[in-house]
């Protein structure tokens, strides 16, 4: 009787790399590739369950993007990236291509462009997981746990965590298994993770995130963000063409009600869609630094261009008060979930082109300018830390560090979104509404909460909006400068 480990290996026929000097043919060639891959493996994992029998074991490969230079000439570009630094071969996996086109169209078109030569494109030596290759193929059913007898490690490959993490963007692997250089800053299978992931806890697909993120830690801008999306998808001059809530129910009818789901996923997810991803996502991401890790975390994978937290915190200044706004200039991270990836001695800088647009928006919704715009908002360092309870400890140590430090906010989010921005070469900023002042007795008791948000949600939400779209008008160079960028980085933004 053989054993799995003596099964013959069925694999797709060899295909030879081929070489581009077109990005859209490049492209082209990758979603070929991909799609036969994933199709063989779907195609493989029916059979077997149709027949119970498995007379091989079964292997497709990602493919792969592929560049080799020779020449230290500096490519004349003023971009962060679209360039490699020295001679030599640098190589990225890639998956769901057609879900990333207009990224891929871009990065390869930049490569070429700058250096002259051409892109091979082929199959790489890295499996494709069975879990991965079945991505959104709603036509496979599963059988129910237990009844398939065989074990699908036996047959299939399955994703494995020893290849999937953050090694190129922590800075820790500067050489693929092959000798070649890291081109983008994901692998495939680290991608394919995030995307799984990201449906888990969004309840959306990924194909409808847009590349401007907003994160919030409160239900009430979920509710002030559809009102917004109807009133933009009833004007046709808006740009906007449809809204997508959790369930993937998407609307391009102001007046269609949302169906109810059963429930909620941990972070649900809203997306206000506009041509190119040039739309709005909203992240309700609850509360606490874990949550705004997961979220940065997998989002990152998409490539964004900006993410902003816009949400509530605690005011730290007698002369704050409720409803004014906080503009982060600094960041205090006492959160603790990225000590491991970014040591807390890591500066997380404030991104001028950030700060200006959230400014911007901020005079132009209020219709306050220059010295009257500081009645309503400040500019310091904001505090984030693991505790929610942090004001029933002794306060002698807690409140020292808040006054040595400078801040004047504190909240449970910010600054791990921030951090993570950093992390992930991520243009991030952060606007916080002061909903409270515990260290001058006034909290968030029920009234008070109540008119707090029916005055300030919406004003809030239309400036984290406003900002957005002031980026949105940036050429990409401005937003995505070198402010991120480290002495090794990867071609692919």
């Amino acid at each position: 009787m053989k054993t799995p480990q003596s099964l013959p290996v069925e694999m797709l026929p060899p295909s030879e790399p081929r070489q581009f000097n077109d990005a859209k043919a490049a492209v082209d060639h990758l979603c070929a590739l991909h799609a036969a891959a994933t199709g063989f493996l779907v195609d493989r994992f029916q059979r077997l369950l149709e027949t119970g029998q498995a007379p091989a074991r079964y292997r497709a490969f990602y493919p792969e993007i592929r560049i080799t230079t020779t020449t230290y000439d500096q490519p004349d570009s003023r971009l962060s990236f679209g360039h490699v630094p020295e001679p030599g071969t640098y190589a990225t996996t890639v998956t769901q291509p057609d879900l990333f086109r207009d990224y891929l169209e871009q990065q390869i078109g930049l490569l070429i462009r700058n250096h002259r030569v051409p892109v091979s494109i082929g199959p790489s030596e890295t499996p494709i997981p069975l879990h991965f290759a079945m991505a959104g193929r709603g036509d496979v059913i599963l059988p129910p746990h237990g009844e398939l007898k065989l074990s699908m490690r036996d047959i299939f490959d399955v994703p494995d965590l020893a290849i999937t993490n953050d090694d190129i963007v922590n800075g820790e692997r500067v050489r693929n298994a092959d000798g070649s250089v890291p081109l983008a800053p994901f692998t495939a299978q680290r991608v394919d993770y995030s995307l799984a992931r990201l449906a888990h806890y969004t309840a959306t697909e990924a194909e409808h995130f847009q590349n401007h993120v907003l994160f919030t830690n409160y239900q009430f801008y979920v509710d002030e963000f559809e009102a917004y999306a109807r009133q933009a998808l009833g004007d046709p001059e808006s740009g906007y063409s449809a809204f997508v809530a959790p369930g993937n129910a998407v609307l391009t009818d102001p007046d269609t009600p949302l169906p109810p789901l059963a429930r909620l996923p941990q972070m649900p997810a809203y997306h206000l869609k506009r041509p190119g991803g040039q739309g709005i996502t909203l992240v309700n991401i609850g509360v606490g630094p874990s949550n705004a890790k997961t979220a940065t975390d997998h989002i990152a994978v998409l490539r964004p261009h900006a993410w902003l937290m816009v949400g509530h915190c605690a005011g730290l200044r007698n002369s704050q008060s409720l409803g004014d706004f906080v503009l982060a200039h600094a960041y205090l991270r006492e959160d603790n979930v990225l000590n491991d990836d970014l040591p807390v001695w890591v500066p997380i800088p404030a991104l001028a082109e950030i700060q200006i647009a959230l400014q911007e928006a901020v005079a132009e919704i209020t219709q306050l300018e220059g010295f009257e715009l500081k009645k309503i908002m400040r500019t310091g360092t904001v505090a984030t830390i693991d505790n929610r309870n942090w004001e029933l400890r002794d306060q002698s140590g807690p409140v020292q560090r808040l006054s040595t430090s400078r801040a004047i906010a504190l909240d449970m989010e910010s600054a791990t979104i921030a951090a993570n921005g950093f992390r992930f070469r991520v243009p991030y900023g952060t606007l916080l509404c002061v909903s409270d002042k515990p260290l001058h007795g006034e909290l968030k008791l029920p009234g008070m909460a109540s008119a707090f948000y029916k005055t300030q949600v919406a004003r809030h939400l239309l400036i984290g909006i406003r900002a957005m779209e002031l980026l949105r008008a940036m050429p990409l160079e401005r937003i995505h400068s070198r402010k991120l960028r480290s002495f090794d980085e990867t071609a692919f933004l």
